[in-house]
């Protein structure tokens, strides 16, 4: 069996352009490619607590015995609420995988977290630490606490309905479940 046998996959759910204040995320257990179960919490929109909220929710939830890898589609959730992958990986005993399906425009986010987002800079230093989105598996990634080869691995393994994993799949579809009233329309924040 894989030693990343037992994965959560993590996403945000969409919200309106003009929402301030909290927003869903929730976590998909799987055991292989079978959903176990699902967690939720919250995150401040555009804040600085992603971290510390998805290491409570993951660390508190009955699948953190079995569970050795956490998948996100993006490295910040409700909006620019970016994660400390490093941090939550040494806080969970537990591997952190950040998946892309295109290669993100550093430029232009580094000019919103500088320019435009309160703590930005505290942010930015957070996306440098986890360092360049690297090519893999047909995906762009981030990752702490694992090899290239085993994030390949796990991606392959996962990727059944496309390219994108199968927790990180299925938490996009639950998250969007879990829309921020308002969020109908196209002036929507969600990543497809």
């Amino acid at each position: 069996m894989s030693i990343f046998s037992h994965v959560i996959g993590v996403d945000d759910a969409p919200f309106p352009r003009a929402h301030r204040g909290d927003v869903p995320i929730v976590g998909v257990a799987f055991a292989g490619t079978r959903l176990e179960g699902v967690l939720s919490a919250k995150v401040r929109r555009d804040g600085a607590n992603a971290t510390d909220v998805l290491a409570s929710m993951i660390s508190r939830s009955r699948f953190a015995a079995h569970t050795r890898l956490v998948m996100m589609e993006g490295i910040a959730l409700a909006g620019f609420n970016v994660v400390d992958i490093h941090d939550l990986a040494a806080r969970l005993g537990m591997a952190v995988l950040v998946v892309s399906k295109r290669e993100p425009n550093v430029p232009a986010v580094r000019h919103a977290l500088l320019e435009k987002v309160p703590g930005g800079a505290r942010k930015w230093k957070l996306v440098e630490k986890a360092g360049p989105m690297e090519p893999c598996a047909d995906l762009f990634i981030q990752r702490a606490g694992l090899g290239m080869d085993e994030a390949t691995a796990v991606i392959r393994r996962l990727a059944v309905h496309g390219r994108l994993p199968e927790p990180v799949r299925v938490a996009h579809l639950v998250a969007s479940a879990l829309a921020v009233p308002g969020a109908i329309g196209a002036d929507v924040v969600q990543h497809d």
